[in-house]
């Protein structure tokens, strides 16, 4: 038998995402079980031609891994856990993130950094932009605690980058799959802690004056922050989260509430709502009661003084989206700059309302980043960063309103990520990245002369030469 005949494949007609914001046309869906089915679907440009974007669960929100024309390498049948020892884990690039949490923490281990995102690939966050508060003095980029990746390239060779290539690995750490297809990744792991949970409503004119105290708050008293943002209640709810050196991590039914609701109560009512009530006014004022006993709940439930376990923050979603999806973006902001960047935000959102008659049917979140250099595109390399994510269930309006958002935060000097911002034009990402784009196109050329990774959209945003998709 053939690897062709043995390989898993589709011809459809449209390939969504998701959240099934992003519909794309490719040749071929292939749906590889082997290395060795990698090398051969990468040397036979006939039957699997370019280009060819790998993808995992496919929850990001950009074009990042459209292939129209090309090939989608489906990689969520490399899903095993293959190693955890003291301080490390190793796991194909198909693995779910939770999944190898959960594995985690039978070992007594965690990851440095808990995303929400369980659904995540090991291989996507391994080479793409993730996001969450920054635990004190760790990064919050998964990322940057990748120190082996293992893939294919273009050519059907297999390579490893990993510590002892350090300027090299901090450029495969930003490559979204641009220098091969990434099959096995190695992440620095550390012991389970008990963590601290609360939170904080402030009106927005006490948190811009209470922020400064709370970044420059001696080491010993830091914590991080996991902002929920609403504009048209004009307050701000922070999580705060700290890790205990003694205690239990018990407090998993709060996290249990916590996320079910922004799983599915949350956007399954903002979907209701959208969909049955077509005054704006009415729908809006019944969004906002729910922010409201939301940020009740917060504070007078969901706490957790004496420990919690920071993976029960990771929430599993569906395999395929239903009616209570929900979409989102990002952009990173100096933390310096906050306090006016996101009293300007929370004003264009009024503005964008009363001139467009539009505004988010879900809250809004955002994120503190401490400084990170661990990846060529990290938002956070010149210092710490703070976030503007909108998060809606994609409802009509919601495109014109990203486009005016990421005007707004351009101007503003933010920082985008290519898998989690969407809409982003060339001229937003090169007045973002600057030099860095010409950096990682050297490095990319090497590992794919002919450009068969290369798709559309990275061919735009990266300043690629204009005839390298004709190569």
């Amino acid at each position: 038998m053939t690897t062709q005949q043995s390989l898993e494949t589709q011809t459809p007609a449209e390939f969504t995402n998701w959240g099934k914001t992003i519909i794309s046309h490719p040749k071929i869906v292939v749906k590889p079980t082997t290395v060795e089915e990698l090398i051969a679907i990468m040397k036979d440009p006939e039957t699997y031609p370019a280009p060819v974007r790998a993808i995992g669960s496919n929850h990001s929100t950009t074009q990042c891994a459209v292939a129209d024309g090309g090939t989608v390498v489906d990689m969520t049948a490399f899903n095993k856990i293959i190693e955890i020892g003291t301080d490390t884990v190793i796991a194909q690039a198909g693995a779910l993130y939770i999944d190898v949490a959960h594995a985690l923490r039978e070992k007594g281990l965690q990851f440095f950094v808990n995303v929400e995102l369980g659904n995540l690939s090991i291989g996507s966050a391994a080479c793409g932009g993730t996001k969450d508060a920054s635990m004190p003095g760790e990064f919050g980029q998964v990322c940057s605690y990748a120190i082996s990746l293992k893939m294919v390239t273009p050519q059907g060779e297999l390579i490893e980058i990993n510590e002892e290539q350090p300027e090299l690995l901090r450029v495969a750490r930003s490559s979204y799959g641009l220098f091969g297809i990434v099959y096995e990744v190695t992440f620095r792991v550390r012991p389970a802690r008990p963590m601290a949970l609360r939170h904080k409503v402030y009106k927005l004119d006490e948190f811009t004056q209470v922020l400064p105290k709370l970044i420059n708050r001696p080491d010993s008293e830091q914590e991080s922050m996991m902002l929920y943002l609403f504009p048209f209640l004009n307050e701000i709810a922070v999580e705060f989260r700290k890790y205990q050196d003694a205690g239990k991590t018990s407090g998993s039914k709060l996290w249990d509430l916590r996320n079910w609701t922004w799983k599915t109560l949350a956007p399954g009512l903002a979907y209701i709502l959208t969909n049955t009530i077509p005054l704006k006014g009415l729908r809006y004022g019944l969004v906002d009661f729910f922010n409201q006993k939301v940020q009740v709940v917060m504070e007078r439930i969901l706490k957790a003084p004496s420990g919690t376990s920071a993976a029960d923050q990771i929430i599993r979603y569906p395999d395929e989206s239903s009616w209570t999806k929900y979409t989102f973006s990002i952009w990173a902001f100096p933390e310096e700059q906050y306090p006016e960047i996101v009293r300007a935000y929370f004003e264009f959102c009024h503005n964008y309302y009363q001139d467009h008659s539009y505004r988010c049917n879900m809250l809004n979140v955002a994120y503190r980043i401490l400084q990170d250099d661990s990846s060529l595109f990290s938002y956070s390399s010149a210092g710490n960063v703070m976030t503007l994510d909108p998060v809606s269930t994609g409802d009509p309006g919601w495109a014109d309103f990203i486009t005016a958002y990421n005007e707004f935060c351009s101007n503003l000097g933010g920082v985008p990520l290519f898998n989690q911002t969407r809409g982003i034009t060339p001229e937003q990402a090169r007045k973002a990245f600057g030099d860095h784009l010409q950096e990682f196109e050297s490095y990319r050329k090497k590992y794919d002369p002919t450009n068969r990774l290369l798709n559309q959209y990275f061919y735009e945003r990266l300043g690629v030469e204009t005839n390298a998709l004709d190569d």
